[in-house]
């Protein structure tokens, strides 16, 4: 499916924390895009109401996101490119950014941005120097 730019933009926004964005995301019924925020951090009532809900596409989205080559084959058979391509570039190809460009869906590009972030964030919290390498804590 192929979302608005403003739905895109406002779920963007609802990713880096915005809270307005959120409620016009919930007022304009695009509580899918509400709970993508969670689902893309692996939280399973997220992930749960995107299958309930049949918000396939966007539950294949997020388990490609995870290297689930099935979920991403999913997307390609659907024709839902523009999902896939976001799935690749927050692994790391920056073709699939010109790619978004190139059929300007930039803001599609700004939400796997702001998506990537998300997840590295995460990835680096509870994480220090400490914690690891030659210095990490034995008991």
């Amino acid at each position: 499916m192929l979302y608005s730019k403003e739905v895109i933009e406002k779920t963007s926004a609802w990713i880096g924390g915005d809270t307005y964005a959120k409620a016009w995301l919930q007022n304009n019924h695009y509580e899918e895009m509400v709970q993508l925020k969670d689902a893309v951090s692996r939280h399973s009532k997220a992930i749960e109401y995107l299958l309930v809900n049949k918000h396939l596409v966007l539950a294949a989205f997020v388990n490609a996101i995870w290297e689930d080559k099935k979920a991403f084959q999913l997307l390609m058979e659907k024709k839902e490119f523009h999902w896939a391509a976001m799935a690749n570039y927050i692994n790391g190809d920056d073709n699939a950014q010109l790619f978004l460009s190139k059929l300007n869906l930039n803001h599609y590009a700004n939400l796997a941005h702001k998506i990537q972030a998300k997840i590295r964030k995460e990835g680096d919290e509870g994480t220090s120097f400490f914690s690891g390498g030659p210095f990490k804590k034995t008991d």
